[in-house]
């Protein structure tokens, strides 16, 4: 991509029943968005031109039927399908799930072959889009698949990062799941993010703990002792800056992660509840460890304010925002460690019309 282009930035349209389409309309009524990249969402330029009414929505939108249409200044709608889809604001329906999937599996593939540079994706239904052609928790464990790398759940804002150890699992498996390779290999991932896609030179990154009061010594639980202290032991003294297991309890609340450049929480809800309540909805999800760009809101498809022209953009327009900055952290930091001293072949050299041989 030439310096002077715009990054494309693909979008898809997730659950049409929920606030997925008002927050990225809302985000795209500024026109001073489309100085900073080429929007493409995936979706239907009918459908669209109906919700822009529910929103009182006044941008144009650039109805295209391949991606050789899209064209910067413009909020370009890729058509996905021509037909009316029946949407009702707030229900579970698993036809707008397949239209999602629909709209995701387009945007993932135009991704894969470099017709746009980065993706965001607006929320789904975990439910509804389940169906014998898409059988993921969500977009998390569909894009590993789909793309080169592994993925790692990456909760993220200016002053604070946290990544998962493990994420879409049940509680009673999280114990089984997290193994030294797997806490080696979250860690790694989490270390290279922040250096590839945050241009942190010398990341400081600390782990909480599995058990409450990271086991107390083998009292509550041995995981700690056993599994969580030893890696972290490991890795730290691979050189990488990585410290705990602390308890996850106290450790938000005295401002501790104020001291480290990202967190590692054990599971779900151990990461994305300090999170979400100190990122005050501005937060962004980012998929870590792919060959390619990929962020979403930090928020559902809230179903109950579905339609009513209630939802708040801020958590969307902050998800284009981090995946521009993030492809342009790549851009530069592959220039920089690219090798400039290739190895050329050696040039013959000759005494007169003898050529000299070198060991």
């Amino acid at each position: 991509m030439k310096k002077e282009e715009k990054i494309r930035l693909g979008i898809s349209i997730g659950d049409l029943n929920g606030i997925g389409s008002e927050v990225i309309l809302k985000t795209f009524e500024d026109p001073r968005m489309l100085d900073f990249c080429t929007p493409v969402i995936f979706a239907s330029v009918k459908v669209l031109s109906f919700l822009k009414k529910q929103y009182n929505i006044t941008a144009n939108l650039h109805g295209i039927d391949k991606t050789s249409q899209i064209l910067d200044g413009k909020i370009n709608v890729l058509n996905i399908w021509k037909e009316g889809v029946a949407i009702n604001f707030g229900q579970e329906d698993s036809t707008i799930g397949a239209y999602a999937i629909k709209s995701l599996k387009a945007a993932t593939s135009a991704l894969k072959n470099d017709e746009i540079q980065v993706l965001v994706t607006a929320p789904i239904n975990k439910h509804s889009i389940q169906s014998e052609d898409f059988n993921f928790p969500g977009h998390t464990d569909y894009l590993d698949q789909e793309l080169e790398g592994n993925s790692l759940m990456f909760m993220i804002t200016d002053t604070l990062k946290v990544g998962l150890l493990t994420d879409h699992v049940a509680v009673k498996d999280i114990a089984e799941i997290i193994t030294p390779k797997l806490i080696e290999q979250k860690v790694d991932t989490i270390y290279n993010a922040l250096k590839r896609d945050f241009g942190i030179s010398k990341p400081k990154i600390a782990v909480l703990g599995i058990n409450p009061h990271s086991g107390d010594n083998g009292v509550i639980g041995k995981e700690d002792e056993e599994i969580l202290k030893p890696t972290i032991k490991k890795i730290n003294e691979s050189g990488k800056l990585v410290y705990g297991p602390y308890a996850a309890d106290s450790f938000f609340g005295s401002d501790g992660y104020k001291a480290f450049d990202a967190i590692v929480a054990s599971y779900h809800d151990q990461g994305l509840i300090p999170f979400k309540t100190l990122s005050f909805g501005k937060g962004v999800n980012y998929t870590a460890g792919l060959n390619k760009v990929r962020t979403s809101p930090d928020h559902g498809t809230a179903f109950e304010i579905a339609g009513k022209n209630k939802a708040d953009n801020g958590s969307f327009k902050e998800a284009v925002f981090s995946a521009l900055k993030i492809f342009k952290n790549r851009q530069e930091y592959n220039e920089l460690t690219k090798n400039p001293l290739k190895k050329q072949p050696r040039k013959p050299q000759f005494k007169g019309n003898k050529e000299i041989k070198k060991n």
